[in-house]
């Protein structure tokens, strides 16, 4: 018997909410990444919950006892109950009636393992009761262990459910999978003979995916074989994944963090017009990707930026990166250039008077910022 003790489980809040539906007569089981995830030892955030009570039950209940509940996804099945301040996603079980690739319509069911069924790994179809004793309704338990990331039953069909799971399979390989194994041929030949169907996504959606597969410490095998099916032209022509081993080692031999714009920079495509970036993302990435130099970027846009036109720069063409080289961007981050408009007023107006600047401004940054106002204006 596989069991689990941990702080978020034993925690009054969580327990709280369980009694609330065991003492209705009412499965839970906490579901998902938590338990995946401790079962890992790796971090947990969310805690989501499974039910045999259907969502207006859930509100009732929580009514009664004076919880705070909001019908967050309700027409999907899903309440979000809030207890000291914890939110607690709790989901009816479900089973699918049909699909579209996209969406699924379900209906409500009061069996675990048509809840199981209707996920997408093996290793997300992990269940843990409150006192902590898992249920593994679809075999997970050694795929979790092996690392391996492997489709509900039959792969073909769970992509042709949703076909983000296309990207999830990457994503899930490029964090928890072991690459030494290599992804799984099933599934790999499933997502290479689906990948059409990623044009039906939305942009939000692919693009939060890969935002989340880049940030994981090591995504340049999951990439790699991501562009072997043809998936990564799919979601970002154009772009090559070449570089990008080399760049996680440089990262990693500065002690650098995984950033997934950095990443994104570095296999190049056409990101701002492929994906739903922010503005802030967006801007991140134009900075990195300007053609600058790093010590030229570390001026104009900060010591972080111009750190990452170096990886980038030097992951491209395969050179090693000194950590000493990171000393002249952050002080060429906190240059102010010595001249302004009005040192070259009134004998220079207009575009002539831009110009100037410009050129002098160019002449200061080759000099490595050792030219002075007098040198400028000379």
């Amino acid at each position: 018997m596989t069991r689990i003790s941990a702080q978020w489980l034993r925690d009054d809040a969580s327990q709280k909410v369980c009694r609330l539906l065991t003492d209705a007569g009412h499965q839970v089981w906490f579901v998902g990444g938590c338990v995946r995830n401790e079962l890992l030892g790796e971090p947990v955030s969310d805690l989501d919950l499974s039910t045999d009570a259907v969502p207006q039950r859930v509100m009732q209940l929580a009514k009664s006892k004076g919880l705070h509940a909001i019908p967050t996804g309700i027409d999907h099945g899903t309440v979000t109950l809030v207890v000291d301040d914890v939110p607690f996603e709790i989901t009816t079980f479900r089973r699918d009636v049909a699909t579209d690739g996209r969406r699924a319509s379900v209906a409500y069911s009061d069996n675990i393992t048509d809840d199981a069924c209707r996920r997408d790994f093996t290793m997300n179809a992990l269940y843990a009761a409150p006192d902590g004793e898992v249920a593994d309704p679809l075999g997970g338990l050694p795929d979790l262990y092996a690392k391996r990331i492997r489709f509900i039953q039959d792969a073909d069909r769970r992509i042709k459910e949703d076909y983000l799971r296309i990207l999830r399979f990457f994503r899930f390989y490029a964090w928890y999978g072991d690459v030494s194994e290599g992804p799984d041929a099933e599934g790999l030949a499933a997502c290479a003979q689906n990948i059409e169907g990623l044009h039906t996504l939305s942009v939000e959606r692919v693009t939060a995916e890969m935002l989340k597969l880049l940030a994981a410490p090591d995504p340049a095998p999951a990439l790699a074989a991501m562009a072997a099916t043809g998936a990564l032209a799919q979601v970002l022509p154009g772009a090559d994944d070449g570089s990008l081993a080399i760049l996680v080692h440089l990262e990693g031999s500065l002690g650098v963090a995984a950033d997934p714009l950095r990443r994104l920079a570095a296999i190049g495509g056409t990101p701002s017009e492929a994906l739903r970036l922010s503005k802030a993302q967006a801007g991140d990435l134009a900075n990195i990707t300007s053609g600058l130099s790093a010590i030229e970027a570390g001026y104009r846009h900060g010591a972080r930026v111009g750190r990452d036109v170096l990886l980038v720069q030097s992951a491209s063409l395969g050179q090693p990166v000194d950590g000493a080289a990171l000393a002249p961007i952050k002080d060429a981050s906190q240059q102010a250039f010595p001249l302004k408009a009005a040192d070259f007023m009134p004998a220079l107006s207009g575009p002539a008077l831009g110009a100037a600047l410009k050129e002098a401004e160019a002449r200061w940054i080759n000099s490595g910022f050792t030219l002075t106002k007098a040198d400028l204006l000379d």
